[in-house]
């Protein structure tokens, strides 16, 4: 199995080479290609139980893709629904902490579960759920913008949620406001979370949310007439 990633950072595309009998599993809606020589299979992760959990708990699919090359090698083409990069990790046994909604596809002995957040995450873009990615082999996630990779300094650091993509289990993390409530309600920075310890963590250099608030107001003014986007 071989994993290249091409055409990044903004519209990247994940190419991966199987041999005869290899498999690789992806969200729903990820492929772009396939070989003819691939096989896709269709089913729930984690049975009935562990499907629901992921799709009302997080933003992940309900159903997951396993695609094999039976009877030859092939290959299988991969993106994200966002425009943005996609970050190749080669796991050794080790974990990675993913925000819902950045998990695209993975070698199959990579699993992936929900991981309760606790009360700090109450208030965070994310919700009360995270993904835990753990396992052998190649597993990618996805970003809306580039992906910046940031070793953790000494003296800590803090990311605004709505940019957090992953971190390794090894920091320390909460959620916290930026400075006061006059910040919190004005500053437009909301929420963050600030990271201690020694690791490393994934940010993306844009925010669908920030987007979303841009957007949605042009949208509604467009819908009753009062001009907006297009008018």
């Amino acid at each position: 199995m071989h994993v290249t990633l091409e055409k990044g950072p903004a519209f990247t595309l994940a190419r991966v080479a199987l041999d005869q009998g290899e498999a690789f599993k992806a969200e729903s809606g990820a492929m772009v290609s396939m070989s003819g020589t691939v096989d896709i299979q269709t089913r729930m992760q984690g049975g009935f139980l562990g499907a629901v959990a992921r799709k009302l708990l997080t933003s992940e699919s309900f159903f997951q893709n396993t695609f094999t090359a039976t009877r030859a090698p092939g290959e299988v083409t991969l993106a994200p629904a966002l425009p943005g990069d996609i970050q190749l990790r080669q796991m050794a046994g080790e974990s990675v902490i993913l925000q819902s909604g950045s998990y695209l596809a993975s070698d199959p002995r990579v699993e992936i579960e929900t991981k309760w957040g606790g009360a700090r995450t109450f208030f965070a873009r994310e919700g009360l759920f995270l993904l835990r990615a753990w396992g052998e082999g190649p597993l990618l996630f996805s970003s809306y913008g580039a992906i910046v990779e940031v070793a953790v300094p000494p003296s800590g650091y803090v990311v605004d949620t709505g940019h957090l993509v992953a971190f390794e289990p090894s920091l320390q993390w909460e959620v916290t406001k930026v400075g006061g409530i006059k910040s919190l309600l004005f500053s437009g920075e909301g929420l963050v979370c600030s990271f201690s310890g020694s690791g490393r963590l994934w940010l993306q250099t844009r925010s669908f949310d920030s987007f979303l608030g841009e957007v949605i107001p042009h949208i509604s003014r467009r819908s009753d007439g009062s001009g907006g986007l297009f008018g």
